[in-house]
């Protein structure tokens, strides 16, 4: 069917109808199709330690493969900022994509050169090719809308037709993106259609109560989505870094904790209204301090005390939720219906620190409903602490594409297949 997609344009009602890959499925044998997928996947040297974005390609990639088409893929990894830096090669990514189709993925020794052309000229229908790590291309990630154009008429090069299925990248007007969508008859993929599908429906019907969990280190990267999300949600619980912002707006002493002063202007604001609009900001109601933390050699600075949110100790530095905050939190979600979290509740790579971030991860596993996890951070640590995908209703690829998504902003990627002006 054809993917709809709501909340994507800045006034927040519903998109137009793009074309899905299921369209084409049934006449593509023997085309050459150049799809974007996300493969950002974090490294221990060469060594994948979570191939979760490779698996939610999988459902495409497979369905292309059964249909008789020639895949072309491309995909970035890490920040090579334009230039080649073996470092951040997609080897590691074409031997795993393999693993898991138990198909042999050749990769490119280049992006549009010689190797990619050569590779995808010899596919056969059925197979896939990867091509070197788009970011290699200075013109990648370019303000340079030219440069860019240019770049994506090479990438157009490669096939006949273009799907779209890196969720994580389609907030980015970048040339593997959103300019090649404008060259080749473009189509969104099974993941993109399927986080675009989830994501609206948080915006739009979510059963309640519907709670949203927010964490990580910077509020102000939040403040957006929770003013859109004050509209919809029932409940908004606050952990992490971004808290003490908040617990500064109700006046409390925060001490050497993460704080955004131009911020809490506006965080009282929103404390406000929620209460104005019979909505809930949850707040920590005890933290756990240190003097401080050695990020470099991932230890804490001083004995960890656990302090009420509103005694904190003007020498001491809040790095995570508190015992009674966890069993608040989790008793609140899980009495929803509909949850999606983003970010930790604490410095959740430190063992005595991320007692508040696996609270909240399993009181969502536990939850009756719709449950949505954010992508990034959030989507590591429940993996890390041994959840399967299952467990969850959906485990978001993009952690800034969903937070976009649901502050209603324009994602370039998603709107770029709706514009009359690309092909079909």
């Amino acid at each position: 069917a054809p993917l709809r997609t709501a909340s994507v344009d800045e006034s927040n009602q519903e998109g137009s109808t793009v074309r899905s890959v299921h369209e084409w499925l049934d006449s593509i044998r023997g085309k050459a199709v150049v799809i974007r997928c996300d493969f950002n996947v974090p490294l221990d040297g060469d060594v994948i330690t979570d191939d979760g974005r490779i698996k939610a390609a999988l459902p495409t990639l497979t369905k292309l493969r059964v249909a008789g088409a020639k895949t072309i893929v491309l995909a970035h990894l890490g920040r090579p900022k334009g230039q080649v830096n073996p470092k951040y090669s997609l080897s590691p990514v074409a031997k795993r994509l393999g693993e898991l189709l138990g198909a042999e993925v050749k990769l490119a020794t280049d992006v549009v050169g010689e190797s990619a052309h050569s590779l995808a000229a010899g596919l056969a229908e059925g197979q896939i090719c990867l091509v070197e790590n788009v970011r290699y291309e200075p013109a990648e990630e370019s303000k340079d809308e030219a440069a860019r154009a240019e770049l994506a008429a090479k990438y157009a090069e490669l096939g006949e037709l273009y799907v779209s299925d890196g969720f994580g990248v389609v907030h980015r007007k970048q040339a593997s993106v959103y300019d090649i969508a404008k060259l080749l008859p473009a189509a969104a993929g099974e993941l993109v259609a399927k986080e675009v599908e989830v994501l609206s429906k948080l915006t739009t019907e979510p059963e309640r109560p519907f709670v949203v969990v927010l964490g990580g280190a910077k509020v102000a990267d939040k403040l957006a989505v929770i003013d859109n999300l004050l509209k919809v949600a029932d409940t908004l619980v606050i952990g992490g870094g971004m808290a003490y912002t908040f617990l500064k707006a109700k006046g409390y002493e925060v001490g050497a904790s993460i704080l955004d002063d131009s911020k809490v202007t506006e965080c009282v604001g929103y404390l406000k209204a929620a209460e104005d609009a019979g909505k809930q900001i949850l707040l920590p109601v005890d933290v756990r301090v240190a003097s401080g933390m050695d990020f470099e050699a991932r230890k804490v600075i001083g004995e960890v005390q656990v302090v009420a949110a509103d005694q904190m100790p003007v020498d001491r530095q809040g790095l995570d939720i508190g015992p009674e905050t966890e069993a608040l939190f989790a008793e609140t979600i899980r009495g929803a219906r509909t949850v999606f979290w983003n970010g930790p509740m604490g410095v959740a790579e430190i063992p005595a620190l991320a007692n508040g971030t696996a609270a909240v991860a399993r009181a969502i596993a536990e939850v009756d409903g719709l449950t949505v996890i954010g992508g990034g951070d959030s989507a590591a640590i429940v993996r890390d602490l041994g959840y399967a995908d299952d467990r969850f209703g959906w485990i978001s690829t993009g952690g800034g594409a969903s937070l976009e998504y649901l502050e209603g902003k324009q994602l370039p990627g998603l709107s770029v297949l709706e514009a009359e002006g690309a092909q079909s």
